[in-house]
């Protein structure tokens, strides 16, 4: 399904991050690297705490505020900056509850039926697991659409998420003879970093739900904790690195550790390979390691400074979700007339 009426607004990107569990390495490298890299090339970008999202699965009450401002820390300390972002927290702008709402109106249960992260997170007690759990890509189009942002920094598991927003997207505005109204979001999977996997387990997604801290890297780990942590990292028994980037295939966790390297240097495989090859892992680890400290121990240090001021988190997505509302309301206000609402 696609506009007939190609959407000629502004370019704008939103993205969002859950409250739940600590930030780590995989999610700097894919994500908030990237946000920070898209702000500097002069993207206007919106980037949120999902709090909505995080209350679809059992959570921990006292503990979610605490959890949003540490997102928030880790966006500031990354780079992002409340000048020239918008950073804020999901559920400050009410329009995205209002605009889910009309969307699940819009959405087809057959689209949500076919969504693959549902199957995976309600497992076998499908029938137990919270509507939220289940419509929750319906309030991720809604996210993205009531900014009308016509791009997604995503990784390959959210694809299919953002396919059913551009299917919600194409479908309201035909439904409401509104073509061009809203975008069909376009993902933006560039770079390396994109996929960083487990220090334990090179075939599994790097996780903040993994119960071995020793898996991941967090933003908030001190630097002992992170040489530790790379240092005891996975390899496998096939002797030194590989020699050539073709010999790392079947060897997963050797693939990682390069591509951590790669992705924090801001080089290729093919580099760290050239420079690495044939040498052994007492080499390659210890130099990964003081990568890793020189390139997150500032981020640490910012992160863990905002975390003592939390005033100033708090102005800060004060100030975000002033923006974002300034954003959302003549959007929404529009969408209440294309779909009838009684206007007071």
């Amino acid at each position: 399904m696609s506009e007939q009426t190609p959407y000629s607004g502004p370019q704008r990107i939103l993205s969002g991050i859950q409250p739940t569990g600590n930030l780590h390495l995989g999610n700097y490298l894919g994500a908030l690297k990237k946000f920070v890299d898209l702000q500097s090339a002069g993207w206007e970008g919106l980037y949120c705490v999902v709090d909505l999202h995080a209350i679809t699965m059992p959570y921990d009450v006292p503990a979610l505020k605490d959890q949003t401002r540490q997102i928030a820390a880790a966006m500031m300390a990354c780079g992002l900056d409340p000048d020239e972002s918008t950073i804020f927290v999901q559920s400050s702008v009410r329009a995205h509850t209002e605009l889910a709402w009309i969307f699940n109106c819009v959405a087809r249960m057959g689209w949500l039926e076919k969504m693959t992260q549902f199957k995976d997170k309600s497992g076998k007690d499908a029938e137990r697991s919270s509507v939220g759990l289940f419509a929750y890509p319906v309030l991720q189009a809604a996210d993205i659409l009531v900014y009308k942002a016509t791009h997604v920094p995503v990784g390959e598991d959210q694809k299919q998420h953002l396919e059913l927003s551009r299917q919600v997207a194409a479908r309201f505005n035909q439904q409401f003879g509104v073509p061009g109204f809203f975008p069909e979001p376009q993902p933006l999977i560039e770079g390396p970093g994109a996929r960083i996997m487990s220090l334990k387990d090179g075939t599994k997604k790097m996780s903040k739900s993994d119960p071995a801290e020793t898996s991941r890297i967090n933003l908030i780990d001190d630097e002992a904790t992170i040489a530790k942590k790379i240092k005891k990292a996975k390899t496998d028994t096939l002797g030194d690195m590989p020699e050539t980037v073709e010999a790392m295939e079947g060897r997963p966790e050797v693939a990682n550790l390069v591509g951590i390297y790669a992705a924090l240097a801001g080089t290729s495989n093919e580099a760290v390979i050239e420079e690495f090859g044939g040498k052994g892992f007492g080499t390659f680890k210890p130099a990964l390691a003081d990568l890793a400290v020189a390139h997150l121990s500032p981020i640490t240090t910012e992160m863990r400074r905002l975390l003592d001021d939390p005033a100033e988190i708090d102005r800060a997505l004060a100030k975000g979700a002033e923006k974002a509302n300034a954003v959302a309301e003549p959007i929404i206000e529009d969408v209440r007339k294309a779909v009838g609402f009684w206007q007071v």
